[in-house]
């Protein structure tokens, strides 16, 4: 059976959305996985901190910080499997396309279910991205909280 360039377009047409959908989540995922990196780096750096740190104080605030990284680990790796669930959903989507449009096979009651789960697992994995920028904040204000405290406001007159 041969494919008319007519035929052709309408695959490729319908092929675009999905195609571009998985451009953008392989950006996110590209940011997602530096994110990852730089959390496990910097859970090495804290780790070698606490063990050389002396005061009580540090300690504590080191194995607070410890903690907020690891929960930023494990949350990054959630986002990164929906990601790529995502981006997996996509790339079945496109390949139940094609075989509709070449082998004339009614396939779009998986297709389109399956895009819509690509959907969800792109959703999910932006929850937890996001999740991760607020832990992230949370660290850091760990990390930064005596420099940055604000006085204490004047009272009197």
């Amino acid at each position: 059976m041969t494919t008319s360039p007519a035929q052709l377009v309408t695959i490729l047409s319908a092929s675009i959305a999905p195609v571009i959908v998985i451009s953008g989540v392989g950006l996110l995922l590209l940011s997602m996985t530096n994110r990852h990196s730089k959390v496990i780096d910097r859970t090495r750096d804290l780790l070698k901190d606490l063990e050389a740190a002396q005061e009580p104080s540090r300690q504590e605030s080191l194995l607070a910080q410890v903690r907020i990284i690891y929960r930023r680990a494990r949350i990054l790796r959630l986002a990164i499997v929906l990601a790529s669930l995502s981006i997996l959903f996509v790339a079945v989507t496109v390949l139940l396309l094609f075989t509709s449009q070449i082998l004339g096979i009614a396939v779009e009651y998986l297709a389109i279910p399956c895009f819509g789960l690509s959907l969800f697992a792109l959703i999910g994995s932006l929850y937890f991205f996001i999740r991760d920028v607020g832990l992230s904040l949370a660290a850091l204000e760990l990390e930064t909280g005596l420099y940055t405290r604000r006085p204490e406001k004047q009272t009197g007159g």
